[in-house]
C-alpha cells in the first residue's frame, strides 16, 4: 500500500503561553527520549474545532483556564515518517492536517495534572518558544517553525 493512500487524520493543536510568554510542551510517553511537544490531538464527528482543542488540553494536562488570543488562520499539516506508518493512529492515517490556537493560561500551576484518563505526556515544562524546532521530533520540526512565526506576530 502507497501511503498516500492513507487519508490526513483532522486534528487540533494549542499553544499556551504563560505570563512570561514562554510556552507549555510535554514529553508524550511513548516516545520519552529528550523529545517536547506542544498539547495537540483530533477532531471528534461533530466536533468543530474549538470545542476538539479545549477537550484535547483539558485531556492531556487538566487546563482549562485559558484565553484564546489567536485562531490561526491556516491549516498546517505534517506527513509521518515511513516507519510510523501504519503504527501510529491503529494505520488509519499518514499525517495530521491541524487547526492551531494561541491561548494564555490565566490559571494556577497547581491545575496542570498530566495523570488524566487519557495521559498522554510523562512531564511537562514552560520553554522560550524560539526553543521549539529544538525540542520536537525532527517529522514535526518544519510545522513548529511555521508555528513560531505565529507566536512571534502575537507576542511581537
Amino acid at each position: 500500500m502507497n501511503k498516500y493512500d492513507l487519508p490526513m487524520r483532522n486534528g487540533v493543536g494549542i499553544i499556551v503561553l504563560n505570563k512570561d510568554n514562554q510556552v507549555f510542551v510535554g514529553k508524550r510517553k511513548d516516545n520519552p527520549g529528550d523529545k517536547w511537544q506542544m498539547p495537540q490531538g483530533g477532531v471528534n464527528e461533530g466536533e468543530d474545532y474549538i470545542t476538539a482543542m479545549k477537550r484535547e488540553l483539558s485531556e492531556e494536562t487538566s487546563i482549562s483556564s485559558i484565553k484564546i488570543l489567536k485562531e490561526l488562520e491556516k491549516i498546517y499539516q505534517y506527513e509521518l515518517p515511513e516507519n510510523l506508518i501504519g503504527i501510529i493512529w491503529r494505520g488509519k492515517y499518514r499525517g495530521q492536517k491541524q487547526k492551531w490556537f494561541i491561548a494564555r493560561f490565566v490559571g494556577k500551576e497547581s491545575e496542570i495534572n498530566l495523570n488524566t484518563k487519557h495521559a498522554e505526556f510523562i512531564d511537562w515544562k514552560w520553554i522560550e518558544p524560539k526553543l521549539l524546532p529544538e525540542v520536537i521530533v525532527n517529522f514535526k520540526k518544519d510545522l513548529y517553525l511555521n508555528l513560531l512565526k505565529e507566536i512571534n506576530l502575537v507576542i511581537g
